[in-house]
């Protein structure tokens, strides 16, 4: 909002070069801004059309309203290909330019996520490798990828035509248990680190070193990424995070068993504390058809609330998807199952965008705030789990 604020007062300047030009027009406090849109003041697009289709419908509201995905796996993927242009587009993976602007995707978070049994320093080599090449990539498609670290470099991608692209979730194994490496991976941009599967994010919750963990990545505007964490240490982030946490890849369990589901007690917890639930488009996690993701998405609106519900394409990471939802052009699809159930046009904004929004821009407020209170963290592990 600093950002919009300063734009603003500069561009002002430019009249007094013409002492005849007309006085400005004023306009609404940023504050004033609806959280899905942050132009949405100055959006003079039409109206959907009450007699179109619902996928015609769909069409109209992503167009005001694109979709922010909170997992693709495209990074791991693409390491496996001597050769590929996303801009033209790319038979041998589920994303790619033409089908992010099909599907009206706006933004896009790449998991930087490792094969299972990588730690230590292959962990974190592995990662910064990953790192190098998302940045690569985004450089060589300039014309469709724009990498962004803020809620405000997200919106500008976004206005200036081309996907953001937002670095993470991470594996908590690619800091080799060092706050001074989630220092260095966020100077590179990272901007999600997932909370589990170490000694201090395990199934017993978070250790003391684990919660100075959490503080550092609030200071840092790092959020956390509870999927697959245990329920303890779902519980212990939510309480001492100052910054909204992100489930990136969780449904309802109350409608499907799958372990990296959320029970509606959690789901709750989440909403409470104004988290983010991203409802992964997945076989196994949904169920087989688009029909079954909207159960979902329905579910968890109506127990966490709708400004906590979001979406995550969890395309190229090697899970099945459901019918009609088979790559990143399929989202309209998505969109007019849930105008057919009476989603309104604000519902859906938040879900594709306002919601994301809401969280980056929170961790970015809160990253502010902690960085004029606190220095940088210098504890080890041995100091306070040893």
């Amino acid at each position: 909002m600093a950002d919009l604020q300063d734009e603003l007062h500069t561009t002002a300047e430019v009249g007094e070069l013409d002492q005849s030009a007309p006085p400005p027009v004023a306009l609404p406090e940023p504050d004033e801004y609806p959280d899905d849109h942050i132009g949405a003041a100055l959006d003079l697009s039409p109206l959907p059309d009450p007699d179109a289709t619902p996928l015609d419908r769909a069409h109209a509201v992503l167009a005001a309203h694109p979709v922010a995905d909170g997992y693709s796996g495209l990074p791991w993927a693409l390491r496996h290909l001597p050769w590929y242009d996303l801009e033209l587009g790319e038979s041998t993976v589920d994303t790619d330019v033409p089908r992010m602007r099909r599907g009206h995707v706006g933004a896009l978070f790449w998991a930087l996520h490792l094969p299972e049994g990588l730690t230590g320093d292959r962990a974190v080599g592995a990662t910064l490798e990953q790192l190098d090449l998302v940045r690569t990539v985004a450089r060589s498609h300039p014309e469709g990828l724009r990498l962004a670290g803020t809620a405000g470099q997200v919106t500008d991608a976004r206005n200036c035509g081309r996907v953001a692209v937002v670095l993470g979730p991470a594996a908590a194994a690619a800091i080799d248990d060092s706050i001074g490496i989630l220092r260095v991976l966020h100077s590179l941009g990272l901007r999600v680190l997932t909370l589990a599967g170490t000694s201090w994010a395990s199934e017993a919750g978070l250790t003391r070193f684990g919660e100075e963990v959490v503080r550092e990545m609030n200071r840092l505007g790092v959020l956390a990424d509870l999927s697959g964490a245990s329920p303890a240490t779902i519980s212990r982030a939510v309480t001492i995070s100052k910054a909204p946490v992100l489930c990136t890849r969780s449904a309802a369990r109350a409608l499907r068993p799958h372990p990296a589901n959320l029970p509606d007690g959690t789901l709750a917890e989440l909403g409470a504390a104004g988290g983010l639930c991203l409802v992964p488009l997945t076989a196994e996690q949904t169920g087989p058809s688009v029909r079954d993701v909207a159960d979902h998405l329905d579910h968890v609106r109506a127990v966490a609330g709708p400004e906590c519900v979001g979406l995550s394409g969890t395309y190229d990471s090697g899970s099945a998807h459901p019918q009609e939802l088979g790559d990143a052009s399929c989202y309209p699809n998505l969109i007019a199952e849930l105008l057919c159930r009476g989603w309104t046009e604000p519902d859906i904004g938040l879900l594709t965008w306002g919601n994301v929004q809401r969280v980056l821009r929170s961790a970015d407020f809160t990253a502010k705030a902690a960085q004029q209170r606190r220095e940088p963290s210098t504890v080890r592990i041995a100091e306070l789990d040893g």
